[in-house]
């Protein structure tokens, strides 16, 4: 098992990436500690990875809210004998996409880049506080292909983006010299992660540009798989797969990195 006997801190665990990678890491063996704001979300991914026989437990956190983050923390470290191993942050957001610069009030544009900076910030710092006092731990992250690419209509949303990716590389030169290893996982749309069932903020986001576009959601992720290389796009086990990877001793020389899953939709220079 890749992650065995490792404690890991899932921030978003009730989401469609946060849960699939709650439960890799949990048939990694890993003890996983998924936190969000959606109680019955968070429980359902529990009870899914206890009955396959892995340990998990929930709690409500609200990431904006430091003092919160920190509280939990400290209380899983408690529990895991005085540290945490892995935090992954998959928390997302739902922001309106496709407005023109000159139509995009500062509000509207400042309110992607508060939210992903401020969450990202505030479960990095907390995990990174434990992991440098015992010498070692991985900090993951999570972005989309936005953060590299030109407009027009997301302009909040790909300067928030790339600031997370900038807090990778910037964690990763910081910590480094502490044993703590810190990385960004880049995917592209995740086919998978927008069924209906799973009632995302990822299928808010592709329902609205499928109805700009005048097409159904299936219609437009289909021409977005066909214009990667792979002709395809990442599906939630490729995330979890990787994100269980990087958290790995196996990737022990790997920082600062940032994993391209887009199908080679971008390609890293």
């Amino acid at each position: 098992m890749l992650l065995k006997n490792k404690t890991a801190i899932v921030y978003g665990g009730g989401g469609a990436v946060g849960g699939a990678v709650a439960r890799e890491f949990a048939r990694e063996g890993a003890r996983v500690f998924v936190a969000g704001r959606t109680r019955a979300k968070l429980d359902r991914v529990v009870a899914d990875i206890v009955a396959a026989g892995g340990a998990a437990e929930a709690a409500q956190v609200d990431a904006f809210d430091a003092a919160a983050v920190e509280r939990h923390a400290d209380a899983v470290a408690a529990q895991a004998g005085g540290s945490i191993d892995i935090a992954f942050n998959a928390i997302g957001f739902f922001h309106t996409q496709g407005t023109p610069v000159a139509a995009l009030s500062l509000d509207e544009f400042e309110s992607p880049v508060h939210a992903y900076i401020r969450v990202n910030f505030n479960t990095a710092k907390a995990a990174a506080r434990l992991m440098a006092a015992r010498g070692k731990g991985a900090i993951l992250m999570l972005t989309t292909p936005v953060s590299h690419m030109p407009g027009p209509g997301f302009m909040g949303h790909c300067v928030a983006l790339a600031g997370v990716e900038a807090m990778t590389r910037h964690l990763a030169g910081e910590l480094g010299a502490s044993g703590v290893r810190v990385m960004c996982i880049r995917s592209h749309a995740i086919a998978d992660a927008v069924a209906p069932e799973l009632e995302s903020s990822t299928r808010e986001v592709f329902a609205q540009m499928a109805d700009a576009a005048e097409l159904s959601i299936e219609a437009m992720l289909d021409g977005a798989a066909q214009s990667t290389l792979l002709r395809r796009l990442p599906r939630l086990d490729d995330v979890a797969a990787t994100a269980a990877f990087l958290a790995s001793d196996r990737a022990g020389a790997t920082t600062g990195a940032i994993a391209n899953l887009t199908c080679g939709m971008l390609l890293d220079m």
